[in-house]
């Protein structure tokens, strides 16, 4: 249950807000002009519970106390703040507070929006208006930061070094191919910023874990924000000091100013959501999942619980209308519900390769398709399967005409000069004319899934129009596009893609179904990415890959099947449309449709999720498992990585020691009846007699 929230306002010597979700508690409080966080607590206490004894931070031990940095014309609006108000709206699902100042440098009002919904993680984001009739430059932007926890030499010996105390969880690796690659290192005793769009590649998700070795107390941290992240966190200590000082920032970042203020406007800051537990990944995760699922994902039209089988074919594929049809018919045979025809549509034949040059175009290839891509839509929905396409509507390739009639909506780049194919939608007509395009192509093609795509460079994004920095315009006109969109044609499914997992972050997902997570589907890069993606988003809005992309070039038949089956599967075909299809692999394929369709999808969408291998490269092989929320039923991957073969014991995480269970291991089909507390206390040996192979494991209480 998720269900206790509360927000604790006092005001007596200065105004304090104690933030109270689930047993996570965070204050902050106005102090002398400076709004400053003041701890954390994650057993349910607040910090002044005993009134003369408080365990709030002193502010004069951080050099940054501040929950928020802004920064105006060079100027820091973090000190001279005056309290103007404070309002709560309280319902079944949650509190929302919003605390509005005033600054007395610049004239601006700034409101603090809080929202708890009784998980252990809450979601923060800022409102500014420009008060004045001049405008301002916006140069600074923490969205939420300052100290978290003082570690006194009391509560830790002299055998921990300063490097011992701390570790940071995170994607190590920012590039194509590699996102979700998970890992912990220590945290050293210096400041340490780890960057995603911006001085780093796109592909790496801003999200953040921070662990106290000592004492269990982590952190968990996600900003929903399409461009320039930085986490910053500032561990202060030294050997012969008495305390260590914890203190991280969460910022908005591009080149300055990231945004001029016009003339009372009122700017809308991106999210970052935060929880603290004691405890480990397992449980931050799940923590993070409840509240993502119950107060992120939230348009009734984003709903993901149906989780469709997806299939298609794009520019790797013959795209005639005879393959399209043949493989339609064999996606139809292995248990495929939506056909989805992918890049290359709107290229003449034999150019699918170059099919970014024709981006921006379209209408399908008249060569292609001479009586309309309706001929596979229509071949589509006759052998039950819905229909979409694929558009990267951001980008426009050198056979476009927007090149010779618009030249100007191209994005510019610091050095004046015009990108090949990147749109700039900060300039309204722009943004008009992509959310007009997507409506025509959902409308005119009868579309029941949208695919969008995203390909570009991350330097790209932050282009520079009219003295500012574009990346924050640009993203608020794709949001408010997709969020449009997504309003007026509520039974479409919109999948998410950006070269890959360029763009999973929560402010985009919060207009889509599920999103392409990666194009890397190669084991052992393939599982680990499923790995790390399913500890920042649910798995049923996880999109992972069967065949195709080089996915069946890489360990075993089943181990590329299983690495889909606890998120959102994708299908490629199994064999070429002229050749004879492999009746051993289709039945390997259908029989593990069929245990996702009725097995793992009933309890997908609400699923607590464990991760046995976190941090895959110290590991010799994944282990990977979905329960239902009841401990009822769950499911577990496991794969044996390069280089390894032999017994792996695995111990269930998802189940109830006092049930029985029926336990099926997949690969032979053995079913046998266990104890939940064998099951978790000394597990399943399964044996593998060689590298990359894998196995399935099925559990259900007796009934």
């Amino acid at each position: 249950m998720h269900d206790y929230f509360d927000i604790y306002h006092q005001q007596e010597n200065a105004h304090s807000f104690c933030f109270r979700s689930g047993k996570t508690v965070y204050e902050e409080m106005l102090c002398n002009g400076g709004y400053i966080s003041c701890g954390w607590n994650a057993a349910g206490y607040p910090l002044n519970l005993l009134e003369k004894c408080s365990t709030r931070l002193d502010k004069n031990r951080f050099a940054e106390p501040f929950a928020f940095n802004i920064e105006l014309d060079g100027q820091s609006v973090d000190f001279g703040l005056e309290f103007v108000d404070f309002t709560t709206e309280k319902d079944e699902k949650g509190i929302k507070s919003v605390l509005t100042l005033k600054s007395s440098i610049k004239p601006v009002l700034i409101k603090v929006h809080t929202l708890l919904d009784g998980t252990a993680m809450f979601s923060r984001y800022l409102e500014i208006e420009n008060l004045s009739d001049t405008p301002m430059n916006l140069n600074r932007l923490t969205l939420l930061g300052g100290g978290m926890e003082i570690l006194e030499k009391n509560n830790y010996t002299d055998s921990h070094s300063p490097d011992e105390l701390y570790s940071i969880g995170y994607f190590g690796n920012d590039g194509w191919g590699r996102e979700g690659g998970f890992t912990w290192r220590k945290l050293l005793p210096e400041v340490t910023s780890i960057d995603t769009r911006f001085n780093r590649d796109r592909f790496r998700h801003p999200m953040l874990f921070i662990r106290n070795n000592l004492t269990g107390r982590m952190w968990f941290i996600q900003t929903g924000w399409s461009g320039g992240c930085r986490f910053t966190i500032d561990l202060n200590a030294q050997p012969d000091r008495n305390s260590a000082r914890l203190a991280f920032k969460a910022e908005i970042v591009s080149h300055n100013p990231m945004l001029i203020l016009k003339s009372h406007e009122n700017f809308v800051s991106p999210e970052v959501h935060i929880g603290h537990i004691f405890g480990g990944v397992d449980e931050a995760v799940n923590e993070m999942f409840a509240h993502i699922r119950k107060s992120v994902l939230t348009m009734p039209e984003a709903d993901a619980s149906a989780a469709l089988v997806n299939c298609g074919m794009g520019a790797e594929h013959n795209m005639t209308v005879e393959t399209s049809k043949a493989y339609i018919r064999q996606f139809a045979q292995m248990g495929g519900e939506i056909f989805t025809v992918d890049a290359g549509w709107v290229c003449p034949p034999g150019k699918e390769g170059d099919w970014s040059s024709y981006n921006g175009i379209n209408y399908p290839d008249p060569e292609r398709y001479p009586d309309g891509i309706s001929v596979i839509s229509d071949y589509a929905h006759e052998c039950g399967l819905k229909f979409g396409l694929w558009v990267d509507i951001e980008s426009a390739g050198r056979f476009c005409k927007l090149h010779e009639t618009h030249p100007e909506w191209f994005s510019v780049n610091p050095f004046g000069e015009a990108s090949p194919k990147y749109l700039d939608l900060s300039i309204p007509e722009v943004a008009e004319w992509a959310e007009s395009e997507l409506a025509r192509i959902i409308t005119e093609y009868k579309l029941d899934l949208l695919r969008v795509d995203h390909n570009v460079d991350y330097t790209e994004y932050f282009g520079m129009r009219n003295n500012e920095c574009v990346s924050i315009r640009h993203i608020n006109a794709v949001y408010r596009m997709y969020e449009n969109l997504k309003k007026r044609f509520p039974n479409v499914i919109f999948e998410n893609c950006a070269g890959g997992g360029g763009r999973t972050d929560l402010g985009m997902m919060k207009h889509f179904n599920h999103s392409w997570v990666s194009d890397c589907q190669c084991a052992p890069y393939s599982i680990q990415i499923t790995n790390g993606i399913t500890m920042v988003l649910p798995p049923e809005r996880v999109d992972r890959l069967f065949a195709g992309m080089g996915c069946h070039s890489f360990g075993s038949f089943d181990l590329q099947m299983r690495n889909c089956m606890l998120g959102h599967i994708s299908l490629n075909v199994i064999s070429p449309a002229d050749a004879e299809i492999n009746s051993e692999q289709m039945e390997f394929v259908r029989h593990s449709i069929n245990i996702y369709k009725k097995f793992i999808r009933p309890f997908l969408a609400e699923a607590k999720i464990f991760h046995h291998t976190p941090d895959m490269k110290k590991e010799s092989f994944s282990a990977l498992e979905i329960a239902a929320p009841d401990s009822s039923k769950g499911a577990i991957t496991v794969y044996a990585l390069a280089g390894t073969n032999g017994s792996i014991n695995i111990r269930a995480k998802g189940i109830d020691q006092s049930k029985t269970y029926k336990v099926t291991l997949d690969n032979d089909g053995s079913c046998f009846e266990i104890s939940g507390r064998e099951l978790k206390q000394n597990g399943i040996t399964v044996e593998f007699p060689s590298a990359m192979m894998s196995e399935l494991i099925l559990y259900e209480v007796k009934q």
